[in-house]
């Protein structure tokens, strides 16, 4: 969910590093930081469930399951993305050292009213460039 945007360009380094100190989290697109509002008791149920359901049915294959907290790189696009639920199978994203994976195999967004437009659309559309 996107709450505010930022007005002046920055770089996607420098974004990494302020979401290391910032109390909230915060969305890139390429060169505008949007920040995160906070999510519904219902979006947040659904979303753990999700989880949950994903985890436990990968259990063994390899894949890691995170929840909303992990950032999703969609380099082809120069975004950054906080996904509810996220699966990766990569080797790539278990060995990297940073605080984002590429190569997700699933990104799922939970709906709700404000967002249900934006993540239709424009994020849909970029995540399926990953």
């Amino acid at each position: 969910m996107i709450a505010g945007k930022s007005d002046t360009y920055v770089s996607p380094e420098d974004y990494l590093a302020g979401e290391k100190v910032s109390p909230i989290k915060h969305e890139y697109r390429q060169g505008e930081i949007y920040a995160r509002a906070g999510a519904s008791k219902a979006h947040v149920i659904i979303s753990g469930n999700v989880f949950a359901l994903l985890r436990n049915h990968l259990r063994g294959s390899g894949c890691i399951t995170y929840m909303a907290d992990m950032k999703v790189r969609i380099e082809a696009s120069n975004f950054y993305y906080y996904p509810d639920v996220a699966v990766s199978c990569d080797e790539r994203d278990k060995n990297a050292d940073e605080d984002f994976i590429r190569y997700p195999r699933l990104i799922v967004e939970v709906l709700s009213p404000t967002t249900a437009a934006f993540d239709r659309g424009e994020k849909f559309a970029d995540d399926r460039t990953s």
